[in-house]
């Protein structure tokens, strides 16, 4: 494997890193689980686009750049480089933009995608239900063909940025009669719709970060659903497959995440010298984040060679969730009782977002499919180990 770049490989890089320097707010916008942080997100993802840098891989035709994975890398690597903000629409962006260019019509691909990448339009994930959250397919949540639109009735829950967002992805019950993975459409719905009510549910951060989201009776255009009516199991698990794999969680972040704990452990070594094995978990951190780095390389290459990744997504998850993980409690650690402050509070000093970035991480174990379903796969499907 060669790791060394082009001239126009770095030639792109000097470029990103130029622009963010410039561009990235000198004040961390607010959070987007608030209304005003989540305008403040669009308006950073409006300016990305305008410089054409939101979504780089994507045809310029659909609001893209045409880079290739390689050049992807790279621009992810400079963006968490830059402490750039999160993406408020990576719902649309990194999940529903890839399966609309698999399965979508050429009409819904021009126009959706290029909404989607100017962030005209955030998305939410309109998956689980009460009682079909790690089992997708006890789904209830019902869209009845009548003539040219789907009737939607039914509840979904756990849905991130709902609250403010414009539209949603889902799979419902399309064939009444149906169970389990059968008889599922993928339908994307506008949450202004008549009939549709979203109510707030609060995270670990006090804030809205999660909604419940009500349908009754309402109606939607047929031209919005995706893929072949009662195949929306399959056009799911594609999008799982991409919520899993590198596009939603690239190495720079990880990177980036490992390089601040260095720093902090630097800053504090005083004390954190004292503690051997704290040393050791800091430094096995960074290991982590090279080593993932490194496969998301190997990965590309397969990948640009016209090979298929495979099950890797499944080990991914697994890899990225519980590094993320480790990381934050290794800097809670070094902060001891500071760790527990908020970056406002008056003796915060440098705790930085580490108690907010440990919270999240908590997630993560979860969302994406759970580890322990992407331990099942593994298990099953790749190393072909009896089910048990």
């Amino acid at each position: 494997m060669n790791f060394s770049y082009t001239s126009e490989q770095q030639a792109f890089r000097a470029e990103v890193r130029t622009w963010l320097e410039a561009h990235v707010p000198r004040e961390r916008l607010a959070s987007f689980d608030t209304r005003e942080g989540f305008e403040q997100h669009r308006v950073w993802e409006r300016q990305l686009f305008e410089a054409r840098l939101s979504m780089v891989m994507w045809p310029e035709s659909l609001g893209g750049r045409g880079c290739d994975l390689v050049e992807w890398l790279i621009f992810e690597e400079e963006y968490w480089r830059a402490d750039a903000p999160m993406r408020v629409n990576q719902n649309g962006q990194f999940l529903l933009g890839p399966t609309l260019m698999q399965f979508g019509t050429e009409a819904q691909k021009q126009r959706f995608l290029p909404r989607i990448a100017s962030s005209q339009d955030v998305w939410a994930q309109a998956w689980s239900e009460n009682g079909a959250g790690s089992d997708l397919a006890a789904i209830r949540a019902k869209a009845v063909r009548d003539g040219d639109h789907f009737i939607i009735n039914g509840q979904k829950i756990w849905s991130s940025r709902a609250l403010f967002a414009d539209w949603i992805f889902g799979i419902f019950r399309s064939d009444p009669l149906s169970d389990r993975h059968h008889g599922l459409s993928y339908v994307l719905v506008p949450l202004a719709a008549r009939g549709i009510s979203v109510r707030p549910i609060k995270g670990l951060n006090g804030l809205d970060s999660f909604a419940e989201i009500f349908f009754d009776e309402v109606k939607v255009s047929v031209d919005n659903l995706i893929g072949i009516e009662g195949q929306g199991w399959q056009l799911a698990m594609a999008t799982a497959g991409f919520e899993r794999s590198l596009l939603l969680r690239s190495p720079g972040r990880y990177l980036r995440t490992a390089e601040k704990l260095v720093q902090l452990y630097r800053r504090h070594h005083d004390r954190a010298d004292g503690d051997p094995l704290l040393r050791e978990a800091v430094l096995q951190a960074w290991m982590d984040a090279e080593a993932y780095n490194l496969a998301a390389y190997h990965t590309v290459g397969k990948t640009l060679r016209g090979e298929q990744p495979g099950f890797e997504a499944s080990a991914n998850k697994i890899f990225w969730s519980e590094l993320d993980l480790r990381m934050h409690e290794t800097a809670l650690r070094i902060l001891g009782e500071r760790g527990e402050l908020l970056p406002a509070a008056p003796a915060a000093g440098d705790v930085d977002n580490w108690l907010e970035g440990f919270l999240f991480a908590q997630a993560g174990t979860i969302y994406a499919g759970t580890n322990e379903i992407q331990r099942n796969i593994i298990a099953e499907r790749m190393l072909g180990l009896p089910k048990a």
